[in-house]
């Protein structure tokens, strides 16, 4: 019985091994399916061109704000870094002694026009008795000397009275124009304005805001003949859009007009100063940022754009990955120009009826076959207006 099983067992062994060899005999390679990939066709639109330089954001205004009468300073009446309108009253500096020295030139104006008023009086009088031969020239003459002399000591004590009141003005420090207000830099009983000017604080404004970058010589003739090309003359700069963006910022989010081109080019430095014009009602900006600055400088016509994640360089230069005969991938050279948005124009290179991988790029090795996805370039990559 123990020879049945194991005669048994080698038979079955044996009927395994014969399966085992049936089954390798058929296994084959299969190639794996082409990879997938998206394709698409270059979108064709109008451009603007821009320059992409670098700036600095500056005050319109700034001032110091100084002591112009001798006094101690009595009042502050700002927060320090408040913003404040043009007329706050900041600072007051001890106005009783510009007071009294008003009220004095008062008094002294109202006894000089009474004596004109007298010296008039008998001017008049011995203009008479002369007339009648009952006065003599030289009373006349004196008459007249002392009227002119009076209503010149009237006019001097006018422009005492005027004097006066306006050292009483200055004792009360006002914002010049809508603006923030730096700290103080006197104390209140500190006597200012002994010696000189003394500075206080100092205001500066806030909106609008100037920025400033420079040009090379030749971006700005490429820029003159740009406008030339559009009608605008130096009178129109006004409608010439400037794009900024802070250093933290995406794109170019604030827009603002260009408003001044130096007239000359240093030549040191082979460069022309311009200057653009903001609103800033936010207060977003402050001056002294570094800024990213974006100038048109021209447009082109059905330019051809692509993602700008859809080309990649290599030793030889830029190229893309373009869908060939019988879907096999092809490697084609092409030129790049400016990034608009997410995409990037494509110069040379490329036809609009090509169809460029722009997905699965990692996928796709030139010279293989792949399983193209037709799909659309996204708008939300359309560049920047």
């Amino acid at each position: 019985m123990r020879r049945t099983r194991l005669t048994g067992l080698a038979a079955m062994l044996f009927a395994g091994l014969f399966v085992l060899s049936g089954c390798k005999q058929q296994n084959r390679y299969v190639a794996p399916p082409p990879s997938e990939v998206g394709v698409a066709t270059p979108l064709t639109r109008n451009v603007t061109l821009y320059l992409e330089v670098t700036g600095n954001t500056v005050s319109i205004d700034q001032v110091n704000l100084v002591a112009r009468v001798a006094g101690f300073l009595q009042q502050i009446n700002y927060k320090d870094g408040a913003y404040v309108t043009k007329g706050t009253n900041l600072f007051v500096i001890e106005p009783p002694p510009y007071q009294a020295k008003q009220q004095q030139a008062e008094g002294q104006l109202a006894a000089a026009k009474a004596e004109l008023v007298q010296a008039q009086a008998e001017f008049i009088r011995q203009s008479q008795l002369a007339a009648q031969n009952f006065a003599s020239q030289s009373k006349l003459d004196v008459a007249r000397a002392k009227r002119d002399s009076d209503q010149a000591v009237v006019e001097q004590d006018e422009a005492n009275l005027a004097n006066a009141a306006i050292n009483l003005s200055y004792t009360r420090v006002n914002a010049p124009f809508d603006g923030v207000v730096t700290t103080h830099l006197q104390a209140i009983g500190a006597l200012v304005g002994q010696t000189g000017p003394t500075t206080l604080a100092t205001i500066i404004s806030l909106d609008p805001l100037y920025v400033t970058f420079n040009l090379a010589e030749q971006d700005v003739l490429r820029i003159r003949a740009a406008l030339r090309a559009k009608g605008l003359t130096i009178a129109k700069l006004g409608v010439v859009p400037i794009d900024i963006g802070l250093a933290d910022e995406t794109g170019y989010p604030h827009h603002g007009v260009l408003d001044y081109v130096s007239p000359d080019v240093d030549p040191s430095t082979g460069t022309l100063m311009v200057r653009a014009r903001f609103a800033n009602p936010a207060h977003t900006l402050l001056p002294g940022f570094f800024v990213r600055v974006r100038v048109p400088e021209g447009k082109l016509d059905n330019a051809l754009l692509i993602p700008d994640t859809a080309w990649a360089t290599d030793q030889q230069g830029s190229y893309v990955l373009v869908l060939g005969a019988d879907n096999k991938v092809e490697q084609r050279r092409v030129t790049l120009g400016q990034q608009q948005g997410s995409l990037r124009i494509i110069t040379a290179g490329l036809e609009p009826s090509d169809k460029v991988i722009v997905d699965g790029l990692s996928r796709a090795i030139p010279g293989q076959v792949v399983a193209p996805k037709l799909t659309m370039i996204a708008e939300q990559g359309a560049p920047d207006k």
